[in-house]
C-alpha cells in the first residue's frame, strides 16, 4: 500500500501539471517491475484530440519504451477512476493492474457505471485497487472547475 501512495503521488504531480497548463488535472503513471516506465496528464485541450487522456498518453509511452503491445507485467496508476475508452484500453494492452484516486460518477468504468476490469464477457481481467489518495485526487479535480466556473461567471 505505501508503494501504491507513492507512485499515485507521481500521478497527482502529472495532474497538477495538467492543471497549470489548463488541462482537467488528471495524471496517470505506468510502472513495470518497480520502475516507472511512462508518465502523462490530460492534453485533450493542447493536442485538440478527444483521446488524448492521460491514461492513453501513458499506455501509449509504456508500449513504445518497452518494444511490444502487450502490458501484462505493468500497473496503471491513475488519479480519476477511467472512463470506457481508458479502461478498454487497459483490457486491449492487457495490464495486469489498475490502481485508482478518485471515483468518476459520470464516466467511470472500473466499478461507477461499468466494470471493464472484471467483465467475463471479455477475454482479458485486470484487478483495481481504489481510493489511493482519493481525497487529494478529488480535491485536484474540485479546485480545478470551481476556479473554471468563477472565471466563467458560472455560479452553479
Amino acid at each position: 500500500m505505501e508503494a501504491d501512495a507513492a507512485y499515485m503521488a507521481l500521478a497527482l504531480e502529472e495532474a497538477r501539471a495538467a492543471a497549470d497548463e489548463g488541462e482537467v488535472p488528471i495524471g496517470a503513471v505506468v510502472v513495470c517491475d518497480g520502475a516507472v516506465i511512462a508518465r502523462a496528464h490530460n492534453r485533450r485541450e493542447t493536442d485538440e484530440d478527444p483521446t488524448a487522456h492521460a491514461e492513453m498518453i501513458a499506455i501509449r509511452e509504456a508500449a513504445r519504451r518497452l518494444g511490444r503491445w502487450r502490458l501484462s507485467d505493468c500497473t496503471v496508476y491513475v488519479t480519476l477512476e477511467p472512463c470506457p475508452m481508458c479502461a478498454g484500453a487497459m483490457h486491449q494492452s492487457r495490464i495486469d493492474r489498475l490502481v485508482f484516486g478518485a471515483f468518476d460518477p459520470k464516466a467511470g468504468a472500473v466499478g461507477t457505471l461499468y466494470d471493464l476490469s472484471s467483465d467475463e464477457r471479455l477475454n482479458h481481467r485486470f484487478s483495481v485497487t481504489s481510493g489511493v489518495l482519493s481525497d487529494e485526487c478529488a480535491a485536484l479535480l474540485r479546485q480545478f472547475f470551481e476556479r473554471l466556473r468563477q472565471e466563467r461567471g458560472d455560479e452553479r
